[in-house]
């Protein structure tokens, strides 16, 4: 695995960034947890237990309880790299994230989101 410097960061760090994206476009940080949730599987409980333990990004997705199978169906293009041809496994999982977040600022619903 390719040390980047994002595998590293705390998944705290990250989430804030996901947060105050969001808020800045009238979303809330509700639905940022939800999209993380559906994404992870982990719940609310574990989720908020991940981010106080500040654990790396990286171990944050690749030892989530459950990751949505349906995230391979997201397609699109992130920090000008399209997601579904990134080859690095653990930044696919960090892309495909990233891609749902800029889903929900550019004002899409939860609904396309979660590929519902």
């Amino acid at each position: 695995m390719t040390e980047h410097k994002i595998y590293k960061m705390t998944a705290a760090k990250i989430y804030d960034c996901y947060i105050a994206k969001a808020e800045r476009k009238n979303r809330t940080k509700e639905e940022v947890d939800e999209i993380i949730r559906w994404f992870t599987g982990y719940s609310q409980d574990q989720l908020e237990a991940e981010l106080a333990q500040e654990t790396a990004f990286a171990p944050f997705l690749l030892e989530a309880p459950a990751l949505n199978p349906s995230r391979t169906l997201i397609k699109g293009v992130v920090c000008g790299v399209r997601v579904e041809n990134v080859e690095e496994p653990t930044m696919r999982e960090i892309r495909y994230l990233d891609k749902l977040i800029d889903e929900l600022a550019k004002g899409k619903s939860m609904d396309k989101i979660l590929r519902q």
